[in-house]
């Protein structure tokens, strides 16, 4: 028994190495740069209801220091006032185009089936998808492609800095990067030509038009609920160059603003955080609930100390590569944990009835 003992310190010190590789590895984009040339930029946004968000987006993109661009939204069958507030910007903005969704086609899902469409449409030599929750910065365009330049990336993906509007989001949002930065350096996903390596955020995707066009990711993924990764993963298999990095206030996103809407949200794909094996889920949040007291008993107060310490690094490793707070994170750590067992638990019950409903639309579940 002493040897499990040893081995939940070994693997509480990689989590701990992975979380520090990814604070060191300042996987940013780079700041104070210039193209000499612009390249024509889809900016591709697919909008369901998004009245409270749409409007600053645009807001933020008519700032621009870019010049050679085009915005195309795409209406997932609204019903509030989206469509509207678009409509209103056009006005002033012809760079600015709608269009309006309709039916799904056969086993699409509706972001997935919006995408597609939205690069069926698009004259850009670069394809950026963003969701219409997030808020960029004037540089931003210029930062992206001229990494993606710098890199000969076919896919670039940003993790954007979540915005964190309330003690209720507090309790939720951090999980995502907490699970992320402590499991999987994001240096290898671009070094690295495991599949294993992969992560990327539908929040922010830019895409080399070229490869696009031949791989037809959104396609070839139109039933999968977590697109994203399934993307990077497919990018990789194809040997196409991928980064996926971090954000800062170059691109921040206002993901949620409840908590029960940000459990929601992730319950629908917490498994997926592991690679879609639900073993490998419950098993870390075993590990991560457990281990402590495990340790306690079978190697004694000192190796359980240790762990706690690690925990504690952890967090703060994390919280500074996120550009979140460490107080806080430190401070409500025992109650986020609660959450993510929430999480996991809603989650094992969409499994179980094998369907969930987001945005108005039934999601079924394999």
């Amino acid at each position: 028994m002493i040897y499990i003992g040893y081995a939940i310190l070994f693997l509480g010190f990689i989590r701990l190495l992975v979380s520090a590789v990814n604070l060191l590895t300042n996987v940013y984009l780079p700041q104070g740069v210039r193209l000499e040339n612009h390249p024509k930029v889809s900016i591709l946004i697919p909008a369901r209801n998004e009245e409270a968000n749409i409007g600053k987006l645009l807001a933020d993109i008519e700032n621009l220091s870019y010049t050679n661009y085009e915005v195309i939204v795409y209406n997932d069958c609204s019903t509030d006032n989206t469509a509207n507030i678009v409509k209103q910007v056009i006005c002033k903005n012809r760079n600015i185009k709608l269009i309006e969704g309709g039916e799904l086609g056969n086993g699409w899902l509706g972001k997935n089936f919006a995408c597609n469409n939205l690069a069926f449409k698009a004259t850009g030599e670069y394809f950026l998808f963003l969701d219409a929750d997030v808020r960029v910065s004037r540089q931003l365009i210029e930062q992206s492609v001229y990494l993606m330049k710098k890199q000969r990336l076919k896919l670039l993906s940003i993790f954007p800095k979540q915005i964190i509007s309330n003690k209720e989001t507090l309790l939720a949002i951090p999980l995502m990067n907490w699970i992320l930065l402590s499991l999987l350096p994001l240096i290898l996903i671009r070094w690295s030509s495991w599949t294993s390596f992969s992560a990327a955020n539908g929040q922010f995707m830019l895409f080399e038009a070229q490869a696009y066009k031949l791989l037809e990711p959104h396609a070839v993924h139109k039933a999968n609920k977590v697109e994203d990764i399934a993307i990077c993963r497919y990018y990789k298999k194809k040997k196409m160059r991928v980064s996926t990095i971090l954000g800062n206030e170059d691109i921040q996103c206002n993901m949620y603003n409840a908590l029960n809407e940000s459990i929601d949200g992730f319950s629908k794909n917490i498994f997926d955080f592991f690679g879609g094996n639900i073993v490998t889920g419950l098993l870390f949040a075993a590990f991560t609930t457990l281990s402590p007291v495990v340790l306690y008993f079978l190697l004694g107060g000192y190796a359980s100390a240790m762990y706690v310490c690690s925990i504690v690094l952890i967090r703060v490793f994390i919280s500074k590569a996120s550009k979140q707070s460490i107080k806080n994170n430190l401070l409500y750590m025992v109650h986020q944990h609660f959450i993510f067992l929430k999480i996991i638990s809603i989650a094992l019950l969409h499994r179980k009835r094998r369907s969930l409903r987001w945005k108005d639309r039934d999601v079924f579940i394999e």
